[in-house]
This record gives structure tokens, C-alpha cells and sequence, in this order.
């Protein structure tokens, strides 16, 4: 099943714009959740850069008038791995997060609004971390954990600036349910990756499980796992457990965060873009429980395939992904009904235009892919019941 919403604010790029949807991301940026009852929000800037935050209950056949949440002078960061993000909390708490830019290039700060009534007004925006340098706090990823703990997690460079410290750190602050205010500034990890997002899944009772591309000795821009607790002794494991073995020597950071979903039976599904023996592709891997990999990645079936994400109810899965082959943009999903065994892979569109990496958003017992483009935005339905 598939509906859409056509913008009719948002005009097609230009020609010279139409080869290279990257380029014109900025715009189209967004970000998505669902609740359990099968609503879903959306939220990004609108043609005249402002926030806003939209939902349908019926996949997009229907939308509510666009609410422009008041975030003051704020500037928010609509850029490819850089985005508003949304999730749905406890009595339909919904938060929203967003990145707002510095004077100084790759500078930021993460800031957060709140609505309890469904996303029709929303609260006074405030900067989640207690640092206040004008330096990268960036790339934040926020989930609700099963208690109702708000985690929110981002790529910092405070320890760049004060150690002469390689790479950036992995940072979080908790805010626990029923506190109106983040608890201090957790260090999680230091030497990671400095662009690239990180992958948050919800895991037991207070934490979740987390993936991030590291820089590992020699430069090699692997993965790491770690699972946190919201609150308490070793909240925060000492280290991380390295997630992927590609070794892939790269003194950049390519801009490809990795997505992570549960396997059935124990242990992760886990999507991710790398070289490997010499040969760049976006893989699928499987981890085991304590996050380690559990036997040699596949590579997925399009060599084009670029801004993967991955999604699992059980034993169905699915990876969805776009891809430019010089002229077109596709969106392809690949779907497994046996775990992982076996794959199908799904044509769900294309466009010339300029357009986001897709976004996956839970609706109850299915997920959707959420794909903006320069006309409009694309909701398909993946992993049915």
C-alpha cells in the first residue's frame, strides 16, 4: 500500500540539479515516527525554511494542517545525516530534535521541544547538553526506552578541543520519566566518527543498544556497539564492542551512518556502507548478542545502493535504500520472511528530482518508508502483518 502528499509549494530542481539529488538535500531533510495506534508525524522545513510538524492516521491520504512550531531565531539543520528527528514517548508524549548551527562551521548544538497534546503546540525549545561551547555537538539520535527514559545521543568534540583527541566522541544525557530536566553529560565512547549517525534501537526495560561508525587504530572507520541503561552503576559500559571487521583505512568521515534492528531469537540485524576487500557497498551483517559479528556481510543487491536503513518485527525484515543511477533516483527495499535467509527485493519508486534519504517509522505491527522528494513525500508500507 502506498499514499502521498503532494507539495505544491516545493517546486522541481532545476535541471542542472536533477543529476545530483544531493546537492539539493538541504530543503528535504526529514524526519518521522509512529505510535503504536498507527499514527505517523513527519516533520522537516518547508519551502520557506521553517519547522514544521505534520501526521496522518490513515498513511498520508489525509494530513493535518502543518503546525510551525515557535523556535524563536533558531536555525535547524535539514542536511542529509544532519536533521529534525522525532519520537513518540509515553501517554503520546511526543519529542522533537534538531541541530542548531553555530557561527563557526560544523559547530552546533542540540535542541529539543516537546508536545503533549499530539503535536498541536509544542514547548519552548531548550539545548539538551549542559556544555555550552561553540563546538560540534551534532548528529544527535533520541528514543524512548520501554520505561518511558528519554535517551538522546550525539557526535561531540569537546575532548578534540581539550586532548588533541583524533576523531570526535560519542556523548548522551538521559532524561529519566517523570524529571522535567537531562541529567549531566555522559561520555560514551571516544574516537568516533565525526559525521555520521548513530543508530539508537530501544532494548529491555531502561536502555538501548547503540551504533556508530568509530575510528579504530590506524584510521580504520569500522563500527561500534554498545548497550547503556538509563540510570544507575556501569549505566555506561567501559567500552564499546567492535561491530564490523571491513578495516577500511579512511582519513574522512564518509557520511554514511549505519541503521540496527533486532534479529529474532537474539542478537542484530545491522546495515552499513564501507570498503571491504577492496570493494565500497552497503552491507548487511548479522551481530550477536553482545554485539560482535556473527559471520561475513552480504553485500546488497544494487552497487548503487547508498543511506541504508534496516527494520525487523520478528522474523521479517527489511532494508530500504536509495539509489542514483546518473539520471533516476530509486527507492528499493529488500524483504526477508525467514529472518534473513532469504530476500525480495521491491521496486517502490523513482524520481529525477532532488530527494532525502528514506526514513523508517514503526506503525504498530508494520513499518513505513518515508521519502521526500522536490514534489512530494512517499509513504510505502513495509513488513505488513
Amino acid at each position: 500500500m502506498m499514499a502521498l502528499v503532494v507539495l505544491g509549494a516545493l517546486t522541481a530542481a532545476p535541471a542542472s540539479a536533477q543529476h545530483a539529488p544531493a546537492r539539493a538535500r538541504a530543503a528535504l531533510a526529514v524526519g518521522a515516527a509512529g505510535s503504536a495506534e498507527g499514527r505517523l508525524w513527519v516533520t522537516g522545513l518547508d519551502e520557506r525554511g521553517r519547522l514544521f510538524v505534520r501526521s496522518t492516521d490513515d498513511l498520508g491520504r489525509r494530513w493535518s494542517p502543518d503546525v510551525l512550531p515557535d523556535i524563536g531565531n533558531d536555525v535547524v539543520a535539514a542536511d542529509g545525516e544532519s536533521r529534525p528527528k522525532l519520537a513518540v514517548g509515553p501517554e503520546g508524549r511526543l519529542v522533537l530534535a534538531y541541530n542548531r548551527p553555530l557561527g563557526r562551521a560544523y559547530t552546533g548544538e542540540v535542541r529539543l521541544i516537546e508536545s503533549i497534546d499530539g503535536g498541536r503546540s509544542w514547548s519552548e525549545p531548550i539545548t539538551v547538553h549542559q556544555d555550552r561551547q561553540p563546538i560540534a555537538h551534532r548528529f544527535e539520535s533520541i528514543a524512548f526506552d520501554a520505561q518511558g527514559n528519554l535517551h538522546v545521543w550525539w557526535i561531540d568534540k569537546r575532548d578534540q578541543v581539550t586532548a588533541g583527541q583524533a576523531g570526535a566522541s560519542v556523548y548522551r544525557a538521559v532524561r529519566l520519566r517523570g524529571s522535567d530536566r537531562f541529567g549531566a553529560d555522559q561520555p560514551v565512547a571516544a574516537g568516533s566518527c565525526e559525521c555520521c549517525r548513530i543508530a539508537l534501537l530501544p532494548e529491555g526495560e531502561d536502555g538501548v543498544a547503540a551504533l556508530w561508525r568509530h575510528v579504530f587504530p590506524g584510521s580504520e572507520r569500522d563500527h561500534a556497539f554498545l548497550r547503556t541503561r538509563a540510570d544507575g552503576p556501569d549505566a555506561v559500559p567501559a567500552s564499546p564492542v567492535r561491530a564490523s571487521l571491513d578495516r577500511w583505512r579512511l582519513q574522512a568521515c564518509p557520511h554514511h551512518g549505519p541503521g540496527l534492528a533486532p534479529a529474532q531469537g537474539g542478537g542484530y540485524h545491522a546495515v552499513w556502507f564501507a570498503e571491504r576487500d577492496g570493494t565500497q557497498s552497503t552491507w548487511l551483517g548479522r551481530l550477536d548478542a553482545r554485539g560482535a559479528p556473527a559471520g561475513p556481510p552480504i553485500a546488497l543487491p544494487d552497487a548503487m545502493a547508498e543511506h541504508a536503513d534496516v527494520a525487523a518485527i520478528g522474523t521479517r525484515v527489511a532494508v530500504v535504500w536509495r539509489s542514483f543511477d546518473g539520471r533516476r533516483t530509486r527507492l528499493r527495499a529488500w524483504e526477508s520472511s525467514d529472518g534473513g535467509r532469504r530476500f525480495t527485493l521491491r521496486e517502490l519508486a523513482d524520481t529525477p528530482l532532488s530527494n532525502d534519504h528514506p526514513r523508517l517509522a514503526r506503525l504498530g505491527e508494520r513499518w513505513v518508508v518515508v521519502w521526500r522528494t522536490a514534489r512530494e513525500i512517499r509513504i510505502e508500507t513495509l513488513l505488513p502483518p
